[in-house]
């Protein structure tokens, strides 16, 4: 009998491609693990001079020499018959650590003869717990049995294998995609975040950007559990990769999350219009029916002339029709009128509401000024009215200042804010 070496153990790493895709994220936002592969064919490497040297070679006891050269022989002759036969004598005399590493390596080539997954499963197991194997020897094949014990749902076992992965290399982030998955399989998705955290921080490490179908799945499975950091996780998204897709996704899940006020809804579907992200029919309404009911008619009938120009919505239709008719009707204040309404002094609270008329008039400079004195002015919402002259600020080229007035947004707009203050930081 040619004796294996640690090089003929590592067959099991060949023998089965078992990483399954959804650990990868290659299949989008809701990627769904592939079915269980298959065992391919394959031929026992040859033992020669070239491939040992340098390799470890296992020696069996000389008790078992015999019986496992000829349950090598059957295997490779593919004899089921001579296998069963000469399987059970070598597993009547294996008395040594080396010897049940050699029989399960065996068992392992018979099952990938046979496109048996199970069967190739319970020889990786037997090679492992042989004790034999160096770490980097157990690595590989580590990565394979956790996979296809994920692919096989068993998700318990799976996680066993991988945390002894990670024991072995606490950074192995291929590891640690397929705990998330393996946690989400389980049903435990806070854990499963919290691994897709630690994957991407690893990958932030010297500056670096994480790989946006991390990010995105991480927001993903803690708005679908309806987690508590989901709003964060997607803003992080977003910051990581903007795009008007990334953008309308993460505004949709900070208002499905938070479930903002008018207030609130409004300057998130002002964001989605600078950022390209407003495209659907029901937030354009939305858009014009809040502003319409803060007096702004014109911010009103702006924005869905915008929709009608990008042929996102048609004024002809029935939920459109009458909403254009009507704003057609109402006053439209002009840059004069909002000076004349600036001279009484009035409360901070109408201000704002006039800072918004110019916001909508598209005069930024004039907004923010308008903001800054309401906010001089006592009894006026503070947090409303530093994440208004934020947004003019913002859409007026003023980083700082806007970052700067973002910053002192507190209670239930100070998520609002930090969205915005990722369009500053991307602008």
């Amino acid at each position: 009998m040619k004796l294996l070496t640690s090089s003929a153990i590592a067959l099991a790493t060949a023998v089965l491609a078992a990483t399954p895709a959804a650990a990868q994220y290659g299949g989008g936002y809701n990627s769904a693990p592939p079915p269980p592969p298959t065992v391919p064919q394959t031929d026992q490497p040859k033992q020669g001079k070239d491939q040992d040297q340098g390799q470890r070679k296992l020696k069996p006891s000389s008790k078992a020499l015999k019986p496992l050269s000829e349950l090598q022989a059957a295997i490779k002759s593919k004899d089921e018959a001579a296998i069963a036969a000469k399987l059970a004598a070598a597993q009547a005399v294996v008395s040594t650590n080396e010897d049940r590493a050699i029989l399960a390596q065996l068992q392992l080539q018979h099952a990938a003869d046979k496109n048996d997954t199970a069967g190739a499963m319970a020889a990786m197991d037997m090679i492992l717990a042989s004790g034999v194997l160096q770490p980097a020897e157990a690595a590989p094949l580590l990565k394979n049995l956790s996979g296809l014990r994920f692919n096989a749902k068993q998700y318990d076992q799976a996680a066993a294998v991988i945390d002894k992965r990670l024991q072995l290399d606490p950074n192995d982030i291929d590891a640690i995609g397929l705990l998330a998955e393996t946690r989400n399989a389980q049903g435990r998705v806070p854990d499963a975040v919290a691994a897709l955290q630690r994957g991407i921080q690893l990958q932030s490490t010297g500056g670096r950007k994480p790989d946006e179908a991390w990010v995105k799945r991480a927001a993903a499975l803690a708005y679908g559990a309806k987690l508590a950091n989901a709003p964060e996780l997607a803003r992080q998204w977003v910051a990581a990769y903007p795009s008007p897709t990334s953008w309308r996704n993460s505004i949709a899940i900070l208002r499905n999350t938070t479930h903002p006020d008018t207030e609130g809804a409004l300057d998130l579907l002002r964001l989605e219009s600078v950022t390209g992200a407003l495209t659907d029919p029901n937030d354009y309404q939305l858009y014009a029916t809040a502003a319409a009911q803060q007096g702004n008619f014109v911010e009103a009938l702006a924005i869905l002339n915008q929709g009608a120009s990008a042929k996102h919505i048609d004024p002809a239709s029935a939920d459109f029709s009458d909403l254009f008719t009507g704003l057609k009707a109402k006053p439209q204040a002009t840059e004069a009128d909002l000076a004349e309404a600036t001279k009484s002094a009035p409360a901070a609270s109408t201000l704002v509401r006039i800072g918004d008329r110019y916001y909508g008039l598209g005069n930024y400079a004039k907004a923010a000024e308008t903001y800054r004195a309401a906010l001089a002015k006592p009894g006026g919402d503070a947090n409303v009215g530093n994440l208004h002259l934020g947004m003019a600020l913002a859409r007026s080229g003023d980083k700082a200042g806007a970052a700067a007035a973002f910053a002192k947004v507190g209670g239930p707009l100070a998520e609002i804010a930090k969205y915005w203050l990722v369009y500053v930081q991307a602008a």
